[in-house]
């Protein structure tokens, strides 16, 4: 060996080393060491602030997703109005040659109760012809919807939290978007319940084909936040099934009074031609517990059943 080994090995190293002349075992096999900077015992950290979104929407295909249109059975996309083109989740209807009030929604396959969820969503081409004329450049994140199995064949919208997304018509005139519409339900509105169908967000308007993204913190029943652009624009608590501007339904699923603390999430297909670019959700349900390796600090409701040792 060229130069001194006090030079490059610690105490311990030479000691090892020595032992390993006397032995017949070659030094470098004899004291191989951790990785420089890392405890070879340790395995990966666990960072608790990363946020671990999940994609809803692919961008490839509409795996996980499910249609319902009124006076249709569940599962039908009723003249392929939604689709997957050029990596966007497309509401299109160049296909249709009228329309008769055939509302549509295109649900995800899995409930949630504690989480953000996050659209961003543009409004492109015409309004088809026949639309009504509230639904151009309107879609809606539709949120704590029962089961669509449980809507009837000929039932129009969901029973839900409507997050209305609109789009500006150009014309000059204030048209807010993350607004709050409440098909079949009710919410608590600065301490008051609140029986108005829809109410406006403080949000801008945003006009032409620009994207926008649409964020909203739900906890359970207990809180309902929409955020554009980072600011909130509406807020809001114990959304509970109430009221109407659904029809027709099961009494058996609408039973006025009953609290909404989680559900299904869906888009719309209102007539309005719209793009999803990206359908996201971060989950904030989760292992509380700081030793497990899967706590997160920014979960908000604990779940110990899935922590992990």
């Amino acid at each position: 060996m060229s130069g001194s080994i006090s030079g490059r090995w610690s105490p311990a190293a030479i000691a090892m080393a020595a032992f390993a002349l006397v032995a017949g075992v070659s030094p470098q096999l004899a004291w191989q060491g951790p990785p420089a900077g890392r405890n070879a015992a340790a395995g990966p950290a666990n960072d608790p602030a990363k946020q671990e979104w999940i994609q809803l929407f692919n961008g490839r295909d509409l795996a996980g997703w499910t249609a319902k249109f009124a006076k249709h059975d569940l599962g039908v996309n009723l003249n392929d109005t939604f689709r997957v083109e050029n990596g966007v989740l497309a509401v299109r209807y160049d296909k249709w040659a009228e329309f008769g009030n055939e509302f549509g929604h295109l649900f995800y396959k899995e409930p949630f109760s504690y989480y953000r969820v996050a659209a961003e969503y543009r409004f492109v081409g015409e309004q088809m012809r026949g639309g009504p004329a509230w639904a151009m450049r309107n879609n809606g994140l539709m949120l704590h919807a029962p089961d669509p199995r449980t809507m009837l064949r000929d039932q129009d919208f969901p029973i839900s939290i409507e997050v209305q997304l609109l789009g500006g018509l150009g014309d000059g005139k204030p048209r807010t978007t993350a607004n709050l519409c409440t098909p079949g339900t009710h919410v608590v509105m600065k301490g008051a319940l609140f029986t108005p169908h829809c109410v406006n967000s403080t949000s801008k308007t945003y006009d032409g084909d620009q994207w926008v993204r649409v964020e909203v913190e739900v906890h359970g029943d207990e809180l309902v936040r929409h955020i554009v652009d980072g600011q909130t624009v509406l807020e809001y608590s114990k959304p509970q099934i109430g009221g109407g501007n659904v029809a027709p339904f099961d009494p058996k699923v609408k039973v006025d009074g009953t609290p909404l603390t989680g559900g299904y999430i869906a888009i719309q297909a209102e007539t309005g031609p719209t793009e999803f670019r990206k359908i996201e959700l971060l989950n904030l349900e989760g292992c509380a517990d700081p030793k497990a390796s899967n706590y997160r600090s920014y979960f908000v409701k604990s779940n110990p059943g899935l922590c992990r040792y």
